[in-house]
C-alpha cells in the first residue's frame, strides 16, 4: 500500500488536492493514480524505469509522478529548457521514457527519446494493478542541481528520504493534516518537491495555484515564499489565512517578520541543499544572522569552518550515464557540502549556524579573504536592490576584485551602494563596479546562476577596460 493509498483508506473524502479547476479528495485521487499506473503500465514503465518529467508546475505532472511512485518508476524533473540542456540531462540519466506537460511545447519534434502518451481526459478506471510494488526503500525521485562547473548532477533520493525531511521540520515548522501548502516553488528544484512530500506525510491538502500569487495564497495556510512576495501578501486588504511561512532568497527584514507576527504569519528561515532532501537547519527568524538549528533526522557538523551533513535525509548518490555514485564512502557517513559555516553557541536552546558561504565563492583579494555571500547579503540590504551577484575578476594589483551584478528599482550612482555597504563589511569587500543584472538570466529557476553571470560577464565586459557601470 502506496501512500496515496493509505490516505484514501482513512479520510476518502476529504480534499486532498486542489487545482485551479477542480478538487481531488484522497478516494478520487487514489482511483486517479490507479488509472493512470495502468496507462504507464500498457506502455512498459514498471518498477525501476527512469522517467523524464520535463514540465513546470501543473496537475498532470504532480499525477504522473504520484503515478510512477506507485509502478516504482523512478522520475527525473526537468524544466522546460533549450533541447541540449535537455538532451544532456537525459544522456545522464539513461532515460527509458520521456513525458512533455502543456508548458513544454515546441520540444517534441527534435526529442532522441521514446514519449509516453498519457491521456489525461479520459482516466476512469481502465484496468486493475495487482502487484503492489511500492516500498519506501525504493528510489523516489531525480533532482538536478549544478556544481560549480555548471554541469548538472542529478541527485537521487529514497521514499524514505523524502519522509525524514518532511517529518524532521513538520516537527517543529508545524504543519498538520487540516492544513494545506501552496505548491509555489519548482517541482524540479528540491525545495518544490519538498512541499509535496510534506502533503503526503500529513495527509493535509496540496494546492497548485492559478499563477496569481496573491489570489492562491487566500487559499492555503501554509506557504514558501521570499521577502518581496511576503510584503505583497501583507500590502493586500483581505483578511490573511496563512499562518507559517518558509522564506528564503536573501536577507530578510526584522521589519517585515514582525509585521508579518501582527497579522498572525509565523516566519521561518533555513538552510539545506538537493543532496539533503531540503532543509536541514531552520529557525524562526529573529534578526541574528543564522540561518536556524538542527532539524530532526539530520547531523550537521562544523570543521575547519567547512559544513559537513550526514542523517536520514542524505540521498542515494549521484546518476551518471545511468550508474548510482554514492554520495559518501564506506569509511564516512559525512558528506561535504562545500558550504562554509560558523558555530553560534547558545546556552537556552540548540546551537545555531550561520552560512558564510560556498567554499567555490571564496577568494582572496590583496591577502584578505572576501565570501561573494557575504557583500551580497549587506547589498541585498539596500531598499532599492532586489537581487544581487558578486564575482571575483583577476586583477593585476590585488590578484582578483569583486564586481555586482544587481537587480534595481531606479538607477542610483555607484557611490550610493558604496557608502550603504560600509555599515555592515570591510570597505576592501565593497565591489569595484556595479552592473546592471541581465533579463536573460532572471526568472530562470529559484536561483541564479552564477557559472552563467561569468559567462556573461566574459562575453560583454571582460575586455573593457573602461566597465561600462549602470
Amino acid at each position: 500500500m502506496d501512500i496515496i493509498q493509505k490516505w484514501a483508506q482513512a479520510e476518502p473524502n476529504k480534499i486532498a488536492f486542489v487545482t485551479p479547476t477542480q478538487g481531488y479528495s484522497w478516494k478520487v485521487l487514489d482511483d486517479t493514480i490507479d488509472a493512470l499506473s495502468y496507462q504507464l503500465a500498457q506502455q512498459q514503465v514498471q518498477q525501476g524505469s527512469v522517467i523524464g518529467l520535463i514540465s513546470k508546475n501543473e496537475p498532470k505532472a504532480v499525477l504522473l509522478y504520484l503515478a510512477c511512485l506507485r509502478l516504482g518508476a523512478l522520475c527525473a524533473f526537468m524544466p522546460p529548457q533549450p533541447l541540449k540542456a535537455i538532451q544532456q540531462k537525459i544522456t545522464i540519466i539513461q532515460a527509458d521514457l520521456c513525458w512533455l506537460g502543456d508548458s513544454a511545447v515546441g520540444i517534441v519534434p527534435s526529442m532522441e527519446c521514446p514519449m509516453l502518451s498519457i491521456n489525461f481526459d479520459a482516466i476512469s478506471a481502465q484496468g486493475t494493478l495487482t502487484d503492489d510494488v511500492f516500498d519506501d526503500t525504493q528510489p523516489a525521485s531525480i533532482v538536478f542541481t549544478s556544481g560549480s562547473t555548471g554541469a548538472p548532477k542529478a541527485v537521487v533520493h529514497c521514499v524514505k528520504h523524502h519522509l525524514a525531511s518532511a517529518q524532521g521540520l513538520t516537527e517543529h515548522f508545524q504543519f498538520d493534516a487540516e492544513d494545506s501548502w501552496l505548491l509555489s516553488l519548482p517541482i524540479y528544484h528540491v525545495s518544490g518537491l519538498s512541499i509535496l512530500w510534506r502533503w503526503l506525510c500529513k495527509g493535509a491538502q496540496l494546492v497548485m495555484g492559478s499563477g496569481e500569487l496573491i489570489k492562491d495564497l487566500q487559499q492555503v495556510t501554509h506557504a514558501s515564499l521570499v521577502p518581496t512576495q511576503l510584503q505583497r501578501l501583507l500590502e493586500q486588504p483581505y483578511a490573511i489565512k496563512v499562518k507559517r511561512v518558509l522564506l528564503g532568497g536573501g536577507h530578510i527584514p526584522l521589519s517585515l517578520t514582525q509585521a508579518a507576527s501582527e497579522q498572525g504569519i509565523e516566519c521561518w528561515v533555513g538552510y539545506g541543499m538537493t543532496e539533503t532532501a531540503s532543509t536541514v537547519i531552520a529557525k524562526k527568524v529573529d534578526g541574528s544572522p543564522t540561518s536556524g538549528f538542527l532539524l530532526p533526522n539530520r547531523k550537521i557538523k562544523v570543521e575547519s569552518g567547512r559544513i559537513f551533513v550526514a542523517g536520514d535525509t542524505l540521498a542515494l548518490g549521484y546518476l551518471v550515464e545511468g550508474k548510482l555514485t554514492p554520495l559518501i564512502s564506506d569509511q564516512s557517513p559525512w558528506f561535504d557540502t562545500k558550504d562554509l559555516g560558523l558555530v553560534h553557541c547558545r546556552e537556552s536552546h540548540a546551537d545555531e549556524i550561520e552560512i558564510l558561504g560556498r567554499v567555490d565563492n571564496q577568494f582572496i583579494s590583496g591577502g584578505e579573504n572576501i565570501h561573494c555571500e557575504e557583500v551580497e547579503s549587506a547589498l541585498n540590504r539596500h531598499p532599492n536592490i532586489k537581487q544581487a551577484m558578486v564575482l571575483p575578476i583577476p586583477d593585476a594589483q590585488f590578484g582578483q576584485r569583486p564586481i555586482a551584478f544587481i537587480e534595481y528599482v531606479s538607477e542610483l550612482p555607484d557611490e550610493e551602494y558604496q557608502t550603504f555597504l560600509l555599515q555592515y563589511i570591510d570597505k576592501f569587500k565593497c565591489p569595484d563596479v556595479y552592473y546592471a543584472l541581465p533579463n536573460s538570466l532572471m526568472n530562470t529557476g529559484i536561483k541564479l546562476s552564477r557559472s552563467e553571470l561569468k559567462r556573461y560577464y566574459h562575453q560583454h565586459y571582460s575586455n573593457d577596460s573602461q566597465r561600462d557601470k549602470l
